[in-house]
């Protein structure tokens, strides 16, 4: 058993996009409050029930997250930490889920004879190009179309499964990130960033303003084995008591590319030190941002070659070991940084504020 966080705005604000005659497709609003319900869901066949309803509910979106406070659950914002600046308390918190919602972050590219009105075939062309675990191969999936699936090029879908373990961000970027397809430039395809509990997961059908919906059916089901069995180690646990915390790395200065002698080298050992420092001395309603931001600085480094991504790892889990926090969200921190580029890491922090 599970449970699906939804999300309603106040009207007149809606949460699906807009696609007018002429073929313009304008933007979601961007709603500060919510009213929050919680419905439960006992496998895959649940889950597509309930987006049957939410595809005709432009109001309405998901989120990962849970309802952290029952008495407060009607237009409120959507805040996982407390906001330091106006003193508004969390409304939701990390939640680990059985259902998974797998975003595309670029276009999949469709072969010329696959009709883009046939959703399980495209569904098929993704789940190829995305290479998922092994684990997935065979597995039943739910396929929803998006708002440009159709009108923009390439399948545009957002793929549903069901897992036999539920797992927060951590146990799914440790997972998703060494397997997952990618564009021609090495950009990952999925999105990371609805894997936060705070990120609104779009449901609903676009809006469509004097023209019909090209697509007879937004969802179809893919059939297969109902579940799919998670890897042992997944689920995101606190380290024993003894765990060693590990230490800080010291890298030996090494020439950059192109000249210039240790100094960047040098600088880049300072920022492991002072990332360790400050992710294990922030406040624990900071904690997560300051996280974030160290992470992305450290990949800026290993991109460069000044530092390897095993330093940068180390440095993260060290401070966050400190924290109290687990071994190994580091190295999802880190390797989430590095795939997605330090231009998009922004887009990654949808579970410190509202949007």
């Amino acid at each position: 058993m599970d449970t699906v966080t939804i999300l309603r705005a106040r009207a007149p604000r809606v949460l699906a996009k807009r696609i007018l005659a002429v073929g313009v497709v304008q933007d979601f609003d961007r709603p500060r409050f919510f009213s929050m319900t919680s419905q439960p869901v006992s496998g895959l066949d649940d889950v597509g029930a309930l987006l049957r309803d939410l595809v005709a509910r432009p109001d309405s979106c998901v989120v990962r997250g849970g309802i952290a406070d029952p008495a407060r659950t009607q237009w409120v914002r959507r805040l996982v930490y407390p906001d330091q600046q106006t003193g508004d308390q969390p409304t939701l918190k990390v939640e680990p889920r059985r259902w998974l919602a797998l975003d595309f972050d670029a276009p999949v590219p469709l072969p010329g004879e696959v009709d883009r009105r046939d959703l399980a075939g495209c569904a098929r062309v993704a789940l190829a190009a995305l290479r998922l675990p092994p684990a997935f191969d065979g597995a039943a999936c739910i396929a929803q179309a998006t708002a440009g699936h159709g009108i923009k090029p390439g399948a545009r879908l957002r793929l549903w499964f069901w897992l036999g373990t539920p797992l927060d961000r951590a146990g799914l970027l440790a997972w998703f990130d060494p397997t997952i397809g990618r564009t021609a430039d090495r950009k990952p395809l999925l999105d990371y960033s609805v894997f936060g509990a705070a990120q609104p997961i779009y449901t609903a059908a676009p809006i469509f303003e004097g023209r019909p919906d090209h697509l007879r059916d937004r969802l179809v089901m893919l059939p297969g084995r109902p579940v799919v069995e998670v890897p042992p180690g997944l689920d995101t646990k606190r380290p024993p008591p003894g765990t060693p915390i590990p230490s800080v790395p010291r890298p030996k200065p090494k020439p950059r590319p192109g000249g210039g002698g240790g100094g960047g080298r040098r600088y880049a050992a300072a920022a492991l030190r002072n990332a360790t420092v400050r992710v294990a001395g922030a406040p624990e309603s900071a904690r997560h941002a300051t996280a974030l931001r160290e992470a992305c600085g450290l990949a800026r480094f290993v991109e460069r070659g000044e530092i390897t991504e095993a330093e940068a790892i180390r440095a993260m889990d060290g401070g966050l070991v400190l924290a109290g926090k687990t071994v190994g969200e580091g190295a999802s921190l880190v390797r989430w940084a590095l795939s997605r580029g330090l231009g998009h890491a922004a887009q990654g922090a949808g579970d410190v504020f509202d949007a």
